[in-house]
């Protein structure tokens, strides 16, 4: 059976004027340096502590990042929404939402969602980081995402929840971090050029925020800095 091809059905409303932007950040490093180490990164989290950021009235959401390590590889669960959703369908997402008044904290808001939109139990996700909030401005929300470390191996008994998740994603890091896949664009809004990323992935597109924020976990777990 042939390998299926990258890119995905998610529309793009890619504007006119767009650009080509910065080539991946990690294009300089050797294969053998393009690979995640869960224990390290864990640390670096740590070191990193939780960023420091004053809300300014925006809406509140939250994501979670669950990684796991199977077969000496680090993979992160994604979720393809809903075709039936009227925004963002088919779009590639981290589980997460909007926080709702019974949430304790955002830590609770990222678990929650989570739980309801692919089955993990919040005891199974052991928080490990939390990287630079991302503002979205289609939303107007500020989107906080939670890292968090699951048992070794493959998880079983997850689940999407057909109301907002289509199909539940497994994507090894490695591959993410393959610079053929990933790109970079820069689309004109209100007069100035907004980079957007993009990473093109067997079935799928993952573009936007996620790929926003998945470009910002590589490159902490890779040590790289923003040229």
């Amino acid at each position: 059976m042939p390998p299926e091809p990258r890119g995905g059905p998610q529309h793009i409303p890619r504007p006119a004027g767009v650009r080509p932007g910065a080539a991946a950040p990690w294009r300089d490093l050797g294969p053998g340096e393009r690979r995640v180490d869960l224990t390290a990164l864990r640390e670096t989290l740590r070191q990193r502590g939780a960023p420091q950021l004053q809300h300014s009235g925006q809406r509140l959401s939250a994501v979670l990042i669950p990684l796991y390590t199977h077969q000496g590889a680090v993979n992160v669960i994604l979720t393809r929404r809903a075709a039936h959703l009227r925004t963002h369908s088919h779009e590639v997402a981290f589980p997460g939402g909007g926080q709702e008044p019974g949430d304790a904290d955002l830590r609770e808001t990222a678990l929650r969602e989570t739980r309801e939109e692919i089955g993990l139990a919040p005891v199974a996700a052991a928080l490990i980081g939390e990287l630079d909030p991302f503002f979205t401005v289609g939303s107007d929300s500020l989107v906080h995402s939670y890292v968090a470390e699951l048992p070794a191996g493959r998880p079983t008994g997850l689940r999407p929840d057909p109301a907002e998740v289509e199909k539940i994603l497994h994507v090894p890091l490695g591959e993410l971090l393959d610079p053929e896949i990933y790109r970079q664009e820069l689309w004109p809004r209100d007069g100035t050029m907004w980079p957007i990323n993009f990473f093109e992935v067997p079935g799928d597109t993952i573009w936007g925020a996620t790929a926003a924020i998945l470009r910002q976990l590589l490159m902490i777990a890779t040590g790289v800095v923003e040229g």
